[in-house]
């Protein structure tokens, strides 16, 4: 039995950051730790349901409200606003912790104050990661090349010597891409199978525990409507949402199909209006319950977010990967690679390419096959609790 610990998590209001980690703060919190949360008050009550205690601080980052064009569309634009956010975060934080010290810092790979702060206390550090990591060779065959051009540039030298000179204020030696990208420990929330080059990833510092999904029922529930044979969900997730063309090819490309019908999550971005004339056998919808839909869906439509990719293994649903951003792209190709999924560009997303794909998708014995195994494979994995007996090997010893 471990002794109760304080342990303290942070993260950024994002849903793709939050929700990976949020039954294993319930479980933590189950098991007698007090567990405090540092997050932006849009995720406060989020937060608090799991038990943990909310430690606000305001965030200047956009968004989940905010129209995803808000990031920009460069690398750099993507980056700077980390750093800035995680500069003028890191004061409001020490106060909010002034006196309450935790045992055990745990953080979303995008919180840059919380490994400062792990440091000023000298408690250790563990990542959460709700997406791929770096394996041996990551920094030569992918972060070199990404950021050769950049950091060429004026904007980039100075992003790069703001980043290292923050650091170096806070006593920190490491490299702004060691720090950003090699955690001394890390739990891994995503199955083994959505990982490249898994054989290359160092285990006594990562260790995969699939996903911790646990009980949805406060999303709400979604029943399969009467006669549908074939239920396909599209979904880009909670931040690329604004593409107005693209659910109109969806709808062209399942609308017209005998027996199908198609649940359409827009997000806040798009007016149902901008889709045009809607037949009946297609469902419009703003947000949707999108693992209570998999668990009854034949497609899934989706942007290969780390969280969508491994609710469609999860439930053996078969995949059309439209990626948007950042990790999706290697992830619809993860997808594709183990045969239970096409990667399709958004350009390329015709309504013909969409019902091509589908059709061979949904008909293919093999697909299933592989779905099933890999379904199979990743439900020992651990999940929630390993997450946690992890978490708890990492408490320092207490007298």
């Amino acid at each position: 039995m471990t002794a109760p610990a304080h342990i303290a998590m942070f993260s950024i209001a994002a849903h793709g950051h939050v929700n990976p980690s949020l039954e294993v703060i319930r479980e933590l919190v189950a098991r007698g730790h007090r567990v405090t949360y540092a997050i932006p008050p849009l995720f406060a009550e989020k937060v608090a349901a799991t038990g943990a205690e909310p430690k606000l601080w305001n965030s200047t980052l956009p968004g989940p409200d905010d129209d995803p064009e808000a990031w920009g569309t460069t690398l750099l634009d993507n980056v700077e606003p980390f750093l800035a956010d995680a500069v003028q975060a890191l004061p409001q934080l020490i106060e909010s912790y002034e006196g309450d010290t935790p045992d055990l810092v745990l953080h979303d790979i995008t919180s840059y104050p919380a490994r400062v702060l792990a440091h000023r206390w000298g408690v250790p550090a563990v990542s959460l990661s709700p997406n791929l990591v770096a394996w041996e060779g990551y920094e030569k065959e992918v972060a070199e090349p990404m950021w050769e051009e950049p950091n060429r540039t004026e904007r980039g030298k100075a992003y790069q010597a703001r980043f290292r000179a923050w650091l170096e204020e806070n006593g920190i030696t490491l490299s702004p891409e060691d720090f950003g990208g090699r955690p001394d420990r890390s739990i891994v929330l995503i199955p083994k199978a959505l990982q490249p080059n898994a054989d290359r990833v160092d285990e006594r510092v990562y260790s995969f525990v699939g996903a911790c999904q646990g009980d949805r029922a406060a999303e709400g529930d979604w029943r399969r409507p009467a006669g549908a044979e074939k239920v396909v969900l599209v979904s880009l997730g909670s931040s690329f949402t604004k593409q107005p063309a693209f659910y109109r090819a969806c709808v062209e490309a399942f609308a017209g199909l005998p027996g199908w019908h198609l649940v359409l999550q827009i997000g806040k971005h798009v007016d149902p209006a901008e889709l045009g004339d809607v037949p009946p056998n297609v469902e419009v919808r703003s947000w949707v319950p999108q693992l209570a839909i998999l668990k009854q869906a034949d497609l899934f439509v989706t942007h290969a977010g780390a969280g969508g990719s491994q609710e469609g293994l999860a439930t053996a649903t078969p995949m059309i990967a439209v990626p948007q951003a950042v990790d999706q792209f290697g992830n619809a190709d993860m997808l594709q690679a183990l045969g239970v999924a096409r990667h399709l560009p958004t350009q390329e997303a015709t309504p013909e390419a969409l019902r091509t794909a589908a059709l061979a998708l949904v008909d293919d014995p093999e697909v299933a096959r592989r779905l099933a195994d890999i379904q199979a494979e990743t439900a020992k994995e651990g999940g929630t609790k390993r997450a946690a007996d992890l978490i708890e090997a990492e408490l320092p010893a207490r007298t």
